[in-house]
């Protein structure tokens, strides 16, 4: 049977549990020792707004927020930084976004690990990361933009690694289910990625864990829209641009050089309505019923159901998209946002390593931010 994984001790051992976001951010210890990491926050929304409120918990007591940014504002006041209100008055007040000030707030706190948690979707951010690991700054990231964008970027970004300055990625794949830190320590034991198989997003886990042909999906999609469990425009999700972005990621971590344009992306948002704006797209979500429900019905009728995968073999060919499943498939089996990954490597070989869990959501991912900024305390 196959080897579920509900966090890293399970699989690999204590000593990997206590390098992943979960392990670390439960078992830290409250602290009275002066802070010896500083951090300057970038993004204030759903998973920054989580994040501030997990540095007020005792398991934050070695960090020091020195400063904090959303697309416009910043503070780096003391006084205001430890106020509980934080994300709300950077809404209305503080300087005007300057990262260079950002950086010096770093540079003057006098702790030994300096940290930039980049909460953010912003490619332009994700550009920089490179740039601060170089500068000496660590970079702690749910950001997928540059370690699953284009190869070029991914490779500046292992170059400044090797100059000493630490990557938190964690948060990027899987909403902090300990997949990179097992797929690391696997390959740091000699073993090796085959194959890949897997649900990789919580919103369409959401959307296709729950479509049976008894609702319109677009019914479904509206509904998981007002739970937030997709982005405002649904397009950014039944794209699957974010899934190849998180393929991509592992796949590189394994040691496949695959490039943005060898992964095959099947989307589920048909051509005439991709360059819409988003109110009138979401006027006419109706348009995606018909294709799903003929999908649906020819899958049923071979005792199939649909789930939206992400594929990688061993040749480093890659794939996203709709899929036919059995029943008994594992991931027929997946419930709510669950996310799923079904690693095949030459030890795990009979019967893939599966790690589930779930894969959607501000409080994990801000978990896994807080965990691997812990790791560099």
């Amino acid at each position: 049977m196959s080897v579920v994984l509900a966090d890293v001790g399970a699989a690999v051992g204590a000593a990997s549990a206590a390098t992943s976001s979960r392990g670390i951010a439960a078992e830290a210890a409250p602290t009275t020792a002066a802070p010896s990491v500083a951090i300057v926050l970038l993004g204030t929304g759903v998973v920054g707004g989580a994040f501030l409120k997990l540095l007020n918990t005792p398991a934050a007591a070695a960090l020091r927020l020195v400063g904090a940014a959303n697309s416009r504002r910043q503070q780096t006041e003391p006084a205001k930084l430890v106020e509980r209100n934080l994300r709300e008055q950077l809404k209305a007040t503080g300087v005007p976004r300057d990262d260079a000030a950002l950086l010096a707030a770093l540079d003057a706190s006098g702790t030994a690990a300096k940290v930039v948690v980049d909460a953010t979707a912003s490619a332009t951010l994700a550009v920089r990361h490179a740039e601060w690991l170089a500068r000496g700054y660590h970079v702690v990231t749910a950001n997928k933009a540059l370690a699953g964008g284009e190869l070029p970027g991914w490779r500046a970004l292992q170059a400044a690694q090797a100059q000493g300055a630490r990557y938190g990625d964690s948060a990027t794949v899987g909403a902090g289910l300990p997949v990179l830190s097992t797929l690391r320590r696997l390959r740091h034991c000699g073993d090796a990625l085959l194959t890949l198989e897997g649900v990789f997003s919580g919103s369409l886990s959401y959307l296709f864990n729950s479509y049976d042909g008894s609702r319109p999906f677009s019914a479904l999609l509206r509904e998981a829209r007002e739970l937030g469990y997709t982005e405002p425009d649904p397009r950014a999700d039944l794209s699957g641009d974010d899934v190849a972005r998180k393929l991509l990621i592992i796949a590189r971590n394994a040691g496949f050089s695959l490039g943005c344009e060898e992964v095959q992306v099947e989307g589920l948002v048909p051509e005439p309505l991709r360059a819409l704006d988003t109110e009138t797209f979401l006027a006419r979500l109706e348009e995606l019923d018909e294709p799903l429900a003929a999908r649906h019905a020819e899958a049923k009728s071979r005792g199939h159901v649909l789930r939206f995968l992400a594929r990688l073999n061993q040749r480093g060919h890659a794939r996203v998209g709709l899929a036919e499943v059995p029943a008994n498939h594992p991931a027929a089996r997946l419930y709510g946002t669950d996310n799923q990954f079904a690693l095949t490597t030459t030890r795990y070989h009979t019967q893939p390593l599966v790690i589930q869990g779930p894969g959607a959501g501000p409080e994990v991912t801000a978990q896994a931010l807080l965990g691997d900024v812990l790791a560099l305390g």
